[in-house]
């Protein structure tokens, strides 16, 4: 098969693509670089069977061009960094409405099934738990920069049931705080990657509120394997299906077992979300996925622990750090050691 994935050199969209070329079929990344980057994908980029399109899903005429020479759509492009939606939420948003509509449409005129990755985020702030995919959404303000994001998230997924009364083979995963090799501190899992460079450069490990927030972390391989099967399942079709972890986890815990892991002398700094966002962001409580749907439709099983999860997200981030370290002093700057 020939999948198209948009957002194909972020964080989850590349490590989509290598289990996709290691399945053997063939893979087009359609991504701007914005927060994706050529490092994530430079092991794919050497097979025959991938090719990088730099381009935007704003870019309506492309996407219809690309859908259609496809089998199979693996929506995962986004603007979702913390930072970009509270700066400039007028582009996140168009990008992220926008540009869905775009892929949706052109999937649904060439009757190309499609993945739509959404978002926990969806949920808003609900109180209840677990998190069931027929639970009603509690959002914040629609002033506050924070919650577009979660609407347009939200707007996504009925712009994709529309399309579904039309025909459109559409299914709908709501990821959960995804974390792995390949983080950026800018991009998705900003939590984890900031504490895991922080704590390697001996820094603060800086937590926002008090810490007592809680999530469940999913690692990024478990995440595409829920991609790869709601993509190969009929009976995902039409439907909305949690992927993600269920073990619980305060973020002061996370910040913690991080400091631990990876043996930092770092002392944990609580920060108020103010100096950070200002006024125009609002933290969710807790966030824990009741994943029984997919378990039952897609036989969904979350295969790697947390704390084995995270030594593989440090080993990795000290190998990235050794390799520019390496760089800089063969150039004849800065040190070898890290």
């Amino acid at each position: 098969m020939r999948a198209l994935i948009t957002g194909g050199a972020g964080f989850i969209g590349s490590h989509l693509a290598k289990a996709l070329l290691e399945r053997g079929d063939e893979v087009w990344a359609l991504d701007n670089l914005a927060t994706g980057c050529v490092d994530n994908i430079a092991d794919s980029m050497l097979n025959a069977r991938f090719e990088i399109i730099k381009d935007s899903i704003l870019n309506k005429q492309l996407a219809r061009v690309l859908v259609a020479s496809c089998d199979v759509v693996y929506h995962l492009a986004a603007v979702l960094d913390s930072e970009t939606l509270v700066k400039d939420p007028l582009h996140a948003s168009v990008v992220n409405i926008q540009g869905t509509e775009n892929v949706l449409a052109a999937a649904a005129e060439h009757g190309r099934k499609v993945v739509l990755a959404s978002s926990c985020a969806v949920y808003g702030k609900s109180t209840k738990t677990p998190l069931r995919e027929h639970h009603d959404r509690v959002l914040g303000p629609t002033n506050m920069a924070r919650w577009s994001y979660a609407s347009a998230k939200s707007i996504n997924e009925h712009f994709a049931f529309a399309y579904g009364t039309k025909g459109l083979a559409v299914a709908v995963i709501r990821l959960f705080n995804c974390y792995g090799p390949r983080l950026h501190c800018h991009g998705y899992g900003t939590v984890v990657a900031r504490f895991i460079q922080q704590a390697l450069d001996g820094i603060p490990l800086t937590v926002h509120g008090d810490g007592r927030q809680a999530r469940c972390f999913t690692y990024v391989e478990d995440a595409v394997a829920g991609l790869l099967l709601a993509g190969q399942s009929v009976e995902a079709n039409g439907r909305t299906l949690n992927i993600g972890d269920t073990t619980e986890v305060s973020i002061l815990d996370l910040a913690r077992l991080i400091r631990s892991l990876s043996r930092s002398p770092s002392e944990i700094k609580f920060l108020p979300y103010q100096d950070c966002y200002g006024q125009s962001y609002e933290d969710i409580w807790r966030r824990v996925p009741d994943i029984s749907r997919a378990r039952l439709i897609l036989e969904f099983q979350p295969r790697m622990s947390l704390q084995g999860g995270l030594l593989r997200t440090i080993d990795w981030f000290r190998g990235q750090r050794a390799n520019r370290s390496a760089t800089s002093a063969g150039r004849g700057t800065g040190s070898a050691f890290v």
